[in-house]
């Protein structure tokens, strides 16, 4: 219970950050990327509502749509997210009536954007939730025309862009895409750079030191593989281990210091699925 209560307030914080971004960044400089909330920007041009409702709107209408079309792939998480964000917003939009700009540049507005949305979804995605919204649309889209998520993601994105050339100028539109664009590297910095990890394969005259070394020192696995040198067909043993970016560092300068000979080399890992051991 104690769990699920953190889990939710790690949502909430997500969001909250999310809406952050969205009503001081987004909304006074009529930026749409690609969102329902910038769907709701483009409507509030042509529609007498707050954007908070016409978020609302667009968000419960889109949860029914794939409640029926999608149905189990949807979890709680996410249906509280989509209804907590423009919740979140119509408080805002009452706190401050009358929000400005608040760099005084839509580039720069963009910008703060793009960062703010993207940690706040990089949290809701590590969590296993989303702000919902377009991703319906895509999930849709991937159901019933076979088409990639990815693709799916981003032509749905790009169809609220494009539909803001109705109400506001190409300079918005362009400003638009490139944030769409720029939100996506952020938020695979987010989601992925956090967790990166290091795979380490080492080739030394010292494999007993540097074994203990990783489990004892670092508290960390490896595993160790047979090889042969195609230069002279000698055997070789091979030690491999997974590291986090301090233990990497830790590694490296004991490698360096112990044995300046060895053969390294090192990949980056964004995923890793496994049960952890004990180590006595």
């Amino acid at each position: 219970m104690k769990n699920r209560i953190k889990d939710y307030l790690i949502i909430t914080l997500g969001a909250v950050i999310c809406t952050a971004g969205v009503f001081f960044f987004q909304m006074p400089s009529n930026l749409t990327m690609g969102s329902t909330a910038g769907l709701a920007i483009i409507l509030a041009e042509v529609i007498p509502l707050k954007v908070s409702v016409l978020n609302l709107i667009l968000s419960v209408g889109l949860l029914a749509v794939g409640l029926i079309f999608i149905g189990k792939d949807f979890g709680a998480k996410t249906v509280y997210v989509a209804l907590l964000i423009p919740l979140l917003l119509a408080g805002m939009e009452a706190l401050w009536p009358n929000v400005q700009p608040v760099m005084g540049d839509k580039l720069l507005d963009m910008l703060g954007y793009v960062f703010i949305v993207g940690g706040g979804q990089a949290i809701l995605f590590l969590r296993n939730a989303s702000s919902g919204g377009m991703d319906i649309v895509a999930k849709l889209l991937n159901k019933f025309l076979r088409m990639e998520l990815g693709t799916a993601v981003t032509l749905s994105g790009l169809a609220v862009v494009c539909s803001a050339i109705f109400v506001f100028d190409v300079q918005t539109v362009l400003l638009g895409a490139l944030g769409m664009f720029l939100n996506g590297l952020v938020l695979d910095h987010f989601i992925f750079g956090m967790n990166e990890k290091k795979r380490v394969c080492i080739i030394s005259q010292k494999e007993d030191e540097i074994k203990q070394f990783i489990l004892k020192e670092l508290h960390s696995g490896a595993t160790i593989y047979q090889a042969v040198g195609a230069y002279n067909d000698e055997p070789r043993r091979e030690i491999i281990t997974i590291v986090n970016k301090s233990e990497y560092a830790r590694l490296m300068r004991y490698l360096e210091k112990e044995d300046a000979d060895a053969f390294i080399t090192v990949y980056s890992v964004n995923e890793i699925l496994y049960k952890p051991k004990t180590i006595e």
